[in-house]
């Protein structure tokens, strides 16, 4: 005796059925390749007439609900938006470099020649106002941090250099800082006018001469590591979009 055939237990869609899987089709398509959130108004012209496209998409969203991406309704439309609990896995982090100016790199080149320093010290040794945005760059960058106040009138913030800048450009201590006859051999300052010896701004003196050479590891101010310019991270979202396999 033969074993018979199994007989098929599905049944044929119906017609209505069949109107309304080729009506959520159209409207996964049309919101998938839009580039903004589509209206209900605009996905009811190209649907079969008479597809309630409310419900629709409402069973469309059911449809997304545990995936990946999820039909969402957001300013009065329907779009495809990321799951909100994958976002952790959906970052980029972007390292943006910013050149300092060259506002910022002199404040900062007198800081480290003469710390501790006030801002008004550092506007009188370089003849300009320093504006609070070049003190804010630095402090952003990790360079620069407050020591203490200046027991003068006003009680003055005073600004040092920290261990990061030190990280940064390959010091050991603050008295390997070069002199300013490396600093004159390099191009980077003009030979002194004997004539002049006495007059115009401040000369740039050595950490030894300000502080007494390196200082102790306690005395130096503690920062969180920064790199090579200032930098600034962002997360950018990537979008996940994908229809049903």
């Amino acid at each position: 005796m033969t074993d018979s055939p199994e007989m098929s237990l599905s049944a044929e869609p119906t017609e209505d059925e069949e109107r309304s899987a080729r009506a959520r089709r159209i409207m996964e398509a049309m919101i998938f390749a839009a580039g903004r959130p589509v209206d209900a108004a605009t996905l009811a012209a190209q649907v079969p007439e008479g597809t309630d496209v409310d419900g629709e998409l409402v069973t469309l969203a059911a449809y997304y609900e545990h995936r990946g991406v999820q039909l969402v309704k957001v300013a009065g439309g329907w779009t495809f938006r990321t799951a909100a609990d994958l976002a952790d896995h959906l970052a980029v982090h972007r390292v943006v470099r910013r050149r300092l100016s060259r506002a910022a790199l002199e404040t900062l080149a007198i800081i480290a020649y003469h710390q501790p320093v006030t801002r008004a010290e550092v506007e009188e040794i370089r003849g300009v106002h320093v504006g609070r945005g070049t003190l804010d760059i630095l402090l952003d960058a990790g360079w620069i941090a407050p020591k203490g106040r200046r027991r003068t009138p006003g009680r003055p913030v005073t600004w040092v250099t920290t261990s990061a800048f030190m990280e940064h450009f390959g010091l050991e201590c603050l008295d390997d800082l070069p002199g300013v006859d490396e600093l004159e051999a390099a191009g980077l300052l003009d030979s002194p006018d004997p004539q002049a010896e006495g007059a115009g701004e401040a000369p740039i003196r050595s950490p030894s001469e300000e502080e007494g050479g390196c200082a102790p590891d306690d005395a130096e101010v503690s920062e969180e590591d920064a790199s090579a310019e200032a930098i600034s991270t962002t997360v950018v979202p990537l979008s996940g979009r994908g229809g049903p396999s």
